[in-house]
Order: C-alpha cells, then structure tokens, then sequence
C-alpha cells in the first residue's frame, strides 16, 4: 500500500509539471491502382480529415521539459532505464539515456546502450523491402510462391494469392498471432510456416487484416530468395551501414556482443528483476529482431523524416507511411489512444493514425522486459522514439505528451495512465507476463 501511494504521489507531481506544456509517393513496383492497397488507402484517405492548422505554440518543442520527465521517470527505481530521441527539421535536438542498464550490475544507459526493439523491427522489414522494390528486385505484388514456391494454405489457392504487400501489412487471412503460442514454447520457424497449411483463416489474401509475428517473417524468406543474402545481412548491408547505425545488430548473440546493451527487467518481490533475454522472437528476425542504441534510432528518424534520400527516397518512404488496411482496435486501449485517435490503419511495417487531425506514422515494440514507441509526425517534420528495459507502462504516456506539444495542443495527463498500451505491437510472451509481486526465481524459471 505505501508503494502505491508513493507511486500516486510521484506521479501526481510530473503530471502538474507537465499542464505549463500547452503555453510552451507514388506506390510504387506494380501495385496496380485498381488493386486493394490503393482501394483501402484511398477508403482511408477519405475518413481521415485534413490537417489542423498549427498554431504559433507548436513552433517549438521544451526539449529540456521533455529530457526532465525521462529523468523523473527513472529515479528512484521506478523504472530501471530508458533512451529517448527526439529529431525534427533534420536536426537531432535530443538523444541521450537515462537510468541504468542492469539493476544487479548497474551501469549508466548512454546514447550508445543497445536494446531490444521488438516489434519496431517489423519497420525495418517493410524498409528493406522497400529498397528491393525502388531497386526494381521486387514489387509490391510479387507473389510469395515465386519465391516460397513450397508454401501452403488450407484454403485452395490462398497461397498463391499472397502478396509482398500482404505479408507487410497482415493481411494474409490467418487468425490474429498465429502461433505465437508455439513460438513461445520453442517451436522452430520453419516448421511453424509448414503448419500454416493446416492453419484456419478468416478470409482470403488480402481482404482482412490480423496481426502476425511467424507469418510476417516470411518477407524474409522473400528478402534470402531476391539477394541471396541472409536477411539480417541484408538490413546491415543497406539498412545500417549506409545510415551509420553502428550499434545495431540483429538476434541474441547481435545484444550480447554489444559493447553496452540494457538488460531486460520484471517486477519481482524486491522491485526489478534483470534477466537474460528470451530467444523466442528473435527466431522470428523481421518480426521482433533488431537491437539498436538511442544515437542509431535518431538515425533512423532522421532516414524515415526524408533525410536520407540517397538511402531512402521520398517516393519510397510515402509508399511505406501510407495505410493500406483498417485497425479499428487500435484506438482503444491507453488513453491517449482513446482520446487522440479517430482513425487507425497499418501500412508496411508501420502503422498511420489521425491523431487529433493529424497524421502519425508509429510503430511500438514489446517483449519480455523491453517497450518501445516511435512516431513520425510529417506535417512537423518529427521524429520520437522512447525505448525502456522493463515492462512498466509507465513511460507510455511521454510519447503522446511529446506530439501534443509539437502541435500545439493542451497536454493531457497521459502519464498519470498506468493501462497497457492497447496495440496489438506487444508479443505474446508479455501477455502471459510474470505478475507484480513474484518471486525472482520464478521469473527467471518462465521458458526461454
């Protein structure tokens, strides 16, 4: 009981802090124009309302506010670490760490503590693949059997129907994570993708959306077949290099070998709990498998910001923000969330909100131990993204504290909300997560 008082009572005062804030392409690579990703984008473009004008407040951003709450956030162990940047204008206004990497063995996270992204790699898959198609290797309709040619569905002819675009945006009629369960109870992915062929669906390729980690990955499979590179080798090749993400890496050895990385943390009976991290989602590498450090994600906003068009050209990157499929569900769940967002749909890799009349390209990340949430606001020319080693909800509420005050709206109270962020971005393994209250142990006995 004093814990949670406390908790109320820290967390009252970094909400008062925050109330002065209000006053501070053309598709491209063959996706035929009659097909359903421009039928769905442009259903969805006519629900989305155009842009509110900005006001004069939205001019500038309280950079040095926004760095106060990361630290009030990590003090006093409420939570262990976080990472934020902050890009706007081609600028890196903020990118800095904040807490520790480790509660057993603490060390400071700076701009260069590598974490966990999780399902923020799903925007990588959709950009490497991107660049295959401004290539001219792939198109947005290539059909997954040209290159997967043993892959089955139990519906006839649903195989053949999948496209490129399909994979990246979840519309492959499967039920929603299928075989997530499996994943998390060791199942190797190759073998779940030929248990696809007896899996049920819910509709055809491409008329219904259902969020996947296993069948997302087979872009990856397509990515080994168009370049003969292993995926990961693939993304380092054009992805990482050219941008200077020097920190980043794909799978559990790739954050092992990082110089500084942050370990994963759970609630325990004495407070946070590192552990090592759980392979599962790393099997499933597009899905669920890039680490990165705060300096490489600020190089990654500045790309996805249209800074970058040697590497990513403006073409490329407005195919990838623009929403193909509808995600209702989207809107619930945080109160930000419920509050700010009218519309919601995913495009390739990442997902398009109206937030409050705007439009934010986002995308957030949960596993065992690690969150993340990043959002692109292209009217502002911003990008933010937050990154924490452990499973509180708490500094979900930054993020959409930040967008309010680039737009100049009143700030609500959104880290005074304790909810689970309601995106489905978060993996299985943490809706089974370990409860507050248990033991060490027993959180470190949960299967790898």
């Amino acid at each position: 009981m004093k814990e949670r008082t406390r908790a109320h009572i820290w967390k009252a005062g970094l909400v008062a802090a925050l109330l002065p804030l209000a006053a501070g392409s053309a598709t491209q690579g063959g996706v035929p124009s009659s097909g359903a990703i421009a039928r769905t984008a442009a259903a969805m473009a006519t629900d989305l309302p155009p842009a509110l004008p900005l006001p004069a407040a939205a001019t500038s951003l309280d950079i040095a506010r926004f760095e106060a709450i990361a630290e009030a956030l990590v003090a006093n162990g409420r939570i262990p670490g976080l990472a934020m940047a902050i890009v706007k204008d081609g600028r890196i206004l903020s990118a800095r760490g904040y807490g520790i990497t480790d509660t057993r063995a603490p060390e400071p996270v700076d701009a260069h503590t590598v974490f966990r992204l999780a399902s923020l790699s799903k925007s990588f898959a959709g950009t490497m693949t991107g660049i295959l198609v401004n290539d001219g290797m792939l198109r947005w309709d290539s059909r997954l059997t040209d290159y997967v040619p043993s892959f089955r569905m139990s519906m006839p002819d649903a195989a053949q129907r999948i496209t490129v675009a399909d994979i990246l945006s979840h519309r492959m009629g499967l039920t929603h994570n299928a075989f997530d369960r499996d994943l998390e109870g060791n199942a190797n992915y190759h073998d779940l993708t030929l248990r696809m062929a007896n899996a049920p669906m819910t509709c055809a390729p491409g008329d219904c959306y259902a969020y996947q980690n296993v069948a997302f990955s087979l872009i990856g499979d397509i990515v080994f077949a168009t370049t003969g590179q292993f995926y990961s080798e693939a993304v380092a090749r054009r992805i990482f290099k050219p941008l200077g993400m020097n920190d980043a890496s794909y799978g559990l050895e790739g954050i092992e070998a990082s110089a500084r990385w942050a370990r994963p943390h759970v609630r325990g009976r004495g407070g946070w709990v590192s552990l090592t991290p759980k392979p599962t989602y790393y099997r499933v590498a597009p899905a669920a498998g890039v680490n990165a450090s705060i300096s490489d994600m600020a190089q990654w906003l500045l790309a996805h910001t249209g800074h970058r068009p040697e590497v990513l050209p403006a073409p490329l990157l407005a195919t990838l923000h623009t929403p193909v499929v509808a995600t209702p569900s989207e809107i619930r769940g945080a109160s930000w969330r419920r509050s700010r967002l009218s519309t919601a749909g995913y495009a390739l890799g990442w997902r398009a909100y109206n937030y409050s009349g705007h439009q934010v390209v986002f995308h957030g990340g949960a596993v065992q131990g690690y969150r993340g949430a990043m959002a692109l606001v292209p009217e502002q020319d911003l990008g933010v993204v937050i990154l924490w080693n452990s499973e509180s909800a708490l500094p979900g509420g930054l993020l959409p504290t930040i967008l309010d005050n680039a737009l100049g709206m009143s700030a609500g109270q959104w880290l005074d909300d304790e909810t689970l962020d309601g995106s489905e971005d978060m993996l299985y393994a943490d809706r089974n997560a370990t409860p507050s209250g248990a033991s060490a142990s027993a959180s470190k006995a949960s299967p790898p």
